[in-house]
């Protein structure tokens, strides 16, 4: 048999992308395969989305009630550590030592009167200042650091820090905007809905890793009406679909978005013909997980807010949490739970959050359902780099709806998106 150069067959030659690949000519109502996996477009984004002039997620403050209180977080990739200081004043500052670079935090909550690298032992104080250098005049008058080293000038880097009603960003600008006109007149009521001001408290915790590129956790946020598609018991209890009252809600970038639903119940409807997942027939032996109690303003049964770069705010009924994104890669983000209530809740509204987080989560009734399919998306996009995505549903604009079945928040979050990253 003769040899046969099957590369050289092909219609399409096999091309490696690069970031500066343009994006399809039909703009935002096609999303290019290329953006979940290249290398090069993954580094960009550490730079120009979560070091751009952004307000990033890190911690809520009742997570540091004491002085000397600390939290390991990151920003993008890259890993912070936010401190509480003599003061009550919140810094946040990136994880490696001036000297080497070594990530001296290791705990993930703690409290210390200082940082201290375990490699060289060089040492800071709760506001990233460098005060100790050991051997600095050397020994027996050998070595040491040279007579015009100066502390002052090699502290950890520090970000600018904000806090909205317990709630900590933090920005590696150096002057972002106030994080008021950052959310934006509408996001921020919606933000302030469930951040009214009332002191908040952990519940617990839950970390997962996703084999899919971190953009991928945003579009299936900003996409409401896969609930009624993809999640039985959603659509089977009524907790999310499609002929409920909803709406979705951007801010005027469309960087940040809001999806909102009423509960409805479990009966079929003239709209529920194409909802293959409604089980009518099935009968929780607990009915309490279906069981809100309204709490917020308004009717809305279901509020989740995206905010750009990295944070999805969370209630779903009585149940609220923090979700931080965190890329570790292009083909791999970790997404972080904190779960949480208002320290004035009463021990019946605990335990309702509690019960009713198990929707959610990593082995949630619902959410285990995303972060499967996240994982089949990525294993599909990653060998078809010079493919799209079709962004058509409810047509070609990022206006707001009053209905969920719609992908208008995603195009939204790719039109600003693109600005960012120069993709044209």
């Amino acid at each position: 048999m003769p040899y046969v150069n099957l590369l050289e067959d092909r219609e399409t030659p096999l091309q490696k992308p690069t970031a500066t690949d343009h994006w399809p000519e039909e703009g935002i109502s096609r999303v290019p395969y290329w953006i979940y996996s290249d290398p090069a477009n993954y580094k960009r984004e550490q730079e120009k989305v979560f070091g751009g002039p952004h307000w990033n997620y890190v911690a809520l403050s009742c997570e540091l009630p004491n002085p000397g209180d600390f939290k390991r977080s990151y920003v993008g990739d890259k890993p912070v550590v936010i401190v509480k200081d003599e003061n009550g004043k919140f810094y946040v500052f990136e994880n490696r030592c001036a000297h080497r670079g070594v990530q001296f935090c290791r705990e993930r909550l703690g409290n210390t009167k200082r940082f201290v690298c375990p490699y060289h032992q060089w040492s800071y104080d709760l506001s990233g200042d460098l005060i100790g250098v050991p051997f600095r005049r050397g020994v027996k008058g050998q070595g040491g650091m040279p007579e015009n080293f100066d502390r002052k000038a090699h502290g950890l880097r520090q970000l600018s820090v904000a806090e909205r009603n317990g709630v900590l960003f933090a920005s590696f600008a150096d002057k972002p905007s106030t994080i008021e006109a950052y959310l934006g007149e509408r996001m921020l009521g919606y933000f302030n809905r469930v951040f009214d001001g009332r002191e908040l408290q952990v519940l617990g915790y839950q970390r997962q890793d996703i084999p899919a590129n971190w953009k991928l956790m945003f579009e299936n946020i900003k996409d409401p009406y896969h609930a009624s598609l993809l999640h039985v018991f959603l659509v089977t209890f009524g907790l999310f679909r499609a002929d409920q009252p909803s709406a979705v809600h951007m801010d005027d970038y469309g960087r940040h978005a809001c999806l909102i639903s009423s509960k409805g119940d479990q009966k079929a409807t003239t709209a529920t013909k194409d909802m293959e997942n409604l089980k009518t027939d099935l009968i929780l032996n607990d009915d309490r997980l279906l069981d809100p109690k309204r709490e917020f303003p308004g009717t809305a049964t279901v509020v989740m807010q995206t905010l750009w770069p990295n944070l999805i705010v969370q209630q779903q009924s009585n149940t609220l949490a923090m979700r931080h994104i965190v890329p570790q890669g292009p083909n791999k983000f970790r997404l972080d739970w904190t779960f949480f209530g208002y320290k004035n809740d009463d021990e019946e509204m605990v335990r309702r959050r509690l019960r009713q987080a198990n929707l959610m989560g990593a082995a949630g009734f619902v959410s285990a359902d995303d972060s499967e399919v996240m994982k089949f998306s990525q294993e599909g996009v990653v060998p078809y780099q010079r493919d799209e995505g079709i962004m058509e549903m409810g047509g070609l604009g990022t206006s707001e709806e009053e209905h969920m079945v719609t992908e208008s928040a995603i195009r939204g979050f790719y039109g600003y998106y693109r600005k960012v990253m120069g993709l044209f």
